[in-house]
Order: structure tokens, then C-alpha cells, then sequence
């Protein structure tokens, strides 16, 4: 199938930016205030969910799934399961990122949710680009004059770094050091990452 979208309710600045990422074929889930991005980012819904404790109940002649208030799923990871029950092998994560860092942790945590489910997830917000890196690796190019790898849990092992100007061979990053802060692709390199154990957090910065 092809790509599911998902749009949150973080703010977000640069609409022309996400809407390149954006294609004819995917598919749109609009998660409650979510909805406040429909028009600047002039797509359509092709399901709306939501408790609807942040945006009046819409009348759309599309697809709704209305939540109760009190429950264990965000409004975003039941748009993620949503998703996957939908046959969706990749997610893309729009107004995901945002004021509320505990909202905001939460919607990186739904990338670790995806990887675990087989699939493919990645947060756009106004300032970076965030995907899992793992066994399969990754790659920056210069185009980023930033990327840095984070742990979310665990030790990272066989960490290897290339074409970057903090080359690593063979490293190890724990969860509690944010060893791989700030690094940058080499100029008219491709910056290639691998990890051999564990997954890390790939935040590829697009403007300083």
C-alpha cells in the first residue's frame, strides 16, 4: 500500500517545507486539533479520530472515529494502530512535535511502536527530520548542516559513523549520555550510518 500521513495538533510554521514531503498517493488521518492544518496544508482527510477535547467535533462527509476522553491511547498512537490495522507499512508524522514536550516524547515513542510493528515511521516539524536508524542504517547528506543520534533505551553497539565530521567505528552510545549530539555531514559528502545493535534516534537538522 502506499503511505498513511498523520497529522497532530502541534503548531506548525513552515506549511510549504511539509508540503513537499507530501504525495498524491498517501493517505490522511487528522487526529482532533490536527484539523487546524487541513486547509494550509491542502489535503483532504481521508479519516478523522479524535476525543475532540481540543477542536469541535467536525461535520465532514469523511470517515470519523470518535474517542472517548479517558483512555491509554493519544489520539496520535490510535491514528499509528489505525494505521496499521489499514495494511499501512509506512507513516509519516506531521504537527507531531510541538510545545507540549510530554506530547511531543510521546509521538518519538510511536516511531519505536512502528519499528516494533515492521514499519516505517518519520516525524517532520518545522526545524528537523526524526526516523529510527538501526541494522539497515541510514544516510545525511550535506544538505543537513546538522544530524545527532539519540538513545532511547539500552546500549547502541557497533555504532558506526562515516563521511561525518565525528567519524565512529565500532562505537558504543548509551541511553544516559547524549554522545551523538550535533554532528555534520562532511561538505559534498553523504553522511552513512549503521548501527549493529539496538536502534538510534536519527534527527537530521534542516537549518541551524
Amino acid at each position: 500500500m502506499g503511505r498513511c500521513v498523520i497529522v497532530g495538533g502541534a503548531d506548525i510554521e513552515d506549511y510549504d517545507r511539509l508540503r513537499t514531503a507530501l504525495h498524491d498517493t498517501d493517505y490522511y488521518i487528522f487526529c482532533d486539533s490536527g484539523l487546524k492544518h487541513l486547509e494550509p496544508l491542502g489535503v483532504l482527510p481521508d479519516l478523522i479520530v479524535g476525543d475532540f477535547d481540543s477542536h469541535p467535533v467536525p461535520h465532514l462527509p469523511v470517515e470519523t472515529i470518535r474517542l472517548p476522553r479517558e483512555k491509554d491511547d493519544t489520539d496520535t498512537m490510535f491514528a499509528a494502530r489505525e494505521a496499521q490495522r489499514r495494511g499501512f507499512s509506512e507513516v509519516l508524522l506531521l504537527g507531531a512535535i510541538g510545545r507540549r514536550l510530554d506530547h511531543s516524547l510521546g509521538n518519538v515513542a510511536i516511531l519505536c511502536w512502528l519499528a516494533a510493528q515492521g514499519m516505517v515511521g518519520t516525524i517532520w516539524d518545522d526545524y528537523s527530520e526524526l526516523e529510527l536508524v538501526g541494522q539497515t542504517g541510514a544516510s545525511v547528506s550535506d544538505g543537513y548542516p546538522y544530524f545527532s543520534l539519540l538513545n532511547l533505551g539500552g546500549t547502541a553497539k557497533g555504532v558506526t559513523i562515516r563521511h561525518a565530521k565525528y567519524p565512529l567505528e565500532d562505537a558504543e552510545i548509551p541511553w544516559d549520555y547524549p554522545y551523538g549530539v550535533s554532528n555534520e555531514p562532511l561538505p559534498g559528502e553523504t553522511a552513512e550510518i549503521t548501527v549493529r545493535e539496538g536502534k538510534l534516534l536519527l534527527v537530521k537538522v534542516i537549518r541551524p
